[in-house]
């Protein structure tokens, strides 16, 4: 054997995987095989068909899920000072606004909003609804 001649062996799992789906007639069963892709597919950019797919699998972004986090604790902390029961919440607003902080971070542009203190969380619950 000559030294031209020599590839070393390659461990292509997935190729491998999908090459004996294949053989099985995996491919065949497959939704829409045979079917022209639509339009839609080739309008817009591939983020935009990324969320459209996540959104249709019920996967919530990161951000979305701090957005609701923070509604709900900007709720309670707003109920709570309503009651006169400032007790730790000037703690709970600093933890809020790191929340805040990291969403503004991960949200899209036109989403961020403030951070809150204590004496307008009241407004901060409205602008969070």
């Amino acid at each position: 054997m000559d030294k031209d001649d020599y590839t070393p062996p390659v461990n292509d799992l997935m190729g491998d995987i999908l090459r004996n789906y294949e053989k099985s007639g995996g491919m065949d069963r497959i939704k829409g095989m045979g079917q022209p892709i639509s339009d839609e597919y080739f309008s817009g950019d591939i983020f935009q068909h990324f969320q459209k797919i996540a959104k249709d699998a019920g996967y919530k972004p990161h951000w979305l899920k701090l957005q609701h986090e923070i509604r709900d604790e900007l709720q309670d902390i707003a109920s709570t000072y309503t009651h006169g029961l400032k007790e730790g919440l000037h703690f709970r607003i600093t933890k809020v606004n790191e929340k805040i902080m990291a969403y503004n971070k991960s949200c899209p542009p036109p989403m961020q909003k403030s951070t809150v203190r204590l004496e307008s969380v009241e407004n901060a619950v409205s602008r969070w609804l």
